[in-house]
């Protein structure tokens, strides 16, 4: 079979197979921009799936099935050479004649594998349809290189693995935390979802394939973005230097630290190369680092970044002394909820405050500081909660705000301390709530 005639059984097998039942997130592409829709993110996030979903929306909206493009280029059959991408085009116009090209809904999935499909897509915008949605999680499909490769054509959006609202969503639990049994569903969910993290696949595994499938995620990370890519030689001290970072979620990082633990180990590490692998492993959306405030942006630039994992679930996989740390668990999810709803996809703002005393999260917008949050799984002892109270009250004074919060896992209290308003708020509550905001 001739290479035409494979890419219109694809689309033939496509436009005949049924609905794709999908999980609503809380994102949503625009189906209007005009521009090129970029999909971002971690592998096996969900990606494909957001795909999925906007092309029922479409349908739904009255757009027939056969004017949809679809081609996932992770395809076996569909080994291409940016020469042959113009035979998916063929390909779809001889099977439909009928259609008009500015009608057509393109929907390449895994594009990033095959080399040089910026070009085509770049034709396809210019010449063909503004109707273009693309998705790629190899690290070579970055924010950046999108932005630059497509020339101010794309509009780009971040996948991460399920928020709790989501992982819910996912199970079909009821989110109504005013009936007992749907809060005690609730709330049990939220332990489990603390725990185990919101990769899709991973959901409803058992304790020993649940992780498996986690490390395997790790290590197709592990070499396909970061060896291939970066042209990392030593497989062993990058794993080394990963797994300090999840050792070390929440807590600032020192990369001449760890080049000094690595040394002593007898590994032969470049303290260079460390630092520069820092900023990959966030390219990537595997970590994030979080960076002191200051409103020296040198100044934040030059401090120790806090280091936080893209899911709870991988990083008990790669550190398990995190087992039972609900604490660290806790501050790990409420960072991926605070960069999903208050970050930004190009600019850092979320840092954390550190002077005498330390408050956990600082947001701002337009480098200014809009709310300070402390996160503690809970509040029971006198010195955990001074302890907190300290860092948020030096935080709230230092950036003139009369209000601060304190996230746990299931206390809900609000204190006027000294004339400042203090929310002590259930992390549970706060992550299902779409129209919360910290403010």
């Amino acid at each position: 079979m001739d290479l035409k005639t494979t890419i219109k059984e694809v689309i033939s097998i496509f436009h005949a197979s049924p609905k794709v039942k999908c999980t609503e997130r809380n994102l949503k592409l625009p189906v209007d921009s005009g521009r090129v829709v970029a999909v971002l993110g971690v592998r096996r996030s969900g990606k494909t799936y957001l795909l999925f979903d906007t092309i029922n929306r479409i349908v739904k909206a009255g757009v027939p099935k056969k004017n949809i493009l679809y081609i996932n280029f992770e395809d076996e059959r569909l080994l291409l050479r940016q020469s042959e991408l113009d035979l998916v085009l063929q390909a779809y116009r001889e099977l439909y004649p009928d259609v008009r090209d500015a009608d057509i809904w393109f929907f390449f999935d895994e594009i990033q594998n095959i080399e040089g499909w910026e070009k085509f897509v770049r034709r396809i915008h210019d010449s063909v349809s503004r109707h273009i949605f693309i998705s790629g999680s190899n690290s070579v499909f970055l924010s950046s290189d999108i932005a630059t490769t497509l020339r101010g054509r794309s509009m780009n959006f971040e996948v991460y693995p399920f928020s709790f609202d989501e992982y819910l969503r996912h199970l079909k639990v009821e989110q109504n935390i005013y009936h007992p049994n749907s809060r005690a569903a609730i709330i049990n969910r939220y332990y489990d979802y603390l725990s185990f993290g919101g990769f899709p696949e991973t959901i409803g595994l058992d304790a020993r394939l649940r992780n498996e499938t986690l490390r395997n995620y790790f290590y197709v990370m592990l070499y396909k973005d970061l060896i291939e890519r970066y042209k990392i030689s030593s497989a062993s001290t990058l794993k080394r230097f990963i797994e300090k970072i999840a050792g070390n979620i929440t807590k600032p990082f020192s990369v001449n630290k760890i080049y000094n633990d690595l040394r002593s180990q007898g590994l032969r590490v470049d303290k260079n190369m460390l630092y520069e692998i820092s900023s990959f492993v966030e390219n990537i959306y595997l970590a994030f680092g979080v960076a002191k405030f200051d409103y020296s942006e040198n100044k934040r630039t030059a401090s120790l970044n806090k280091m936080y994992f893209i899911d709870n679930g991988l990083l008990k996989a790669l550190a398990p002394g995190f087992s039972v740390n609900y604490g660290k668990l806790l501050e790990n999810a409420v960072f991926l909820y605070l960069k999903q709803n208050h970050g930004d996809l190009y600019e850092k703002n979320i840092f954390y405050h550190k002077s005498k005393q330390e408050c956990d999260f600082v947001i701002c917008e337009s480098n200014r500081v809009v709310a300070v949050l402390q996160v503690s799984h809970q509040l029971l002892e006198e010195t955990t909660y001074k302890r907190e109270l300290k860092g948020l009250m030096e935080a709230m004074k230092a950036y003139g705000l009369s209000k601060g919060y304190v996230v746990t896992s299931e206390q809900e209290e609000t204190y006027f301390h000294e004339g400042f308003t203090i929310e002590i708020l259930p992390a549970y509550k706060v992550f299902i709530n779409p129209d919360f905001k910290f403010r």
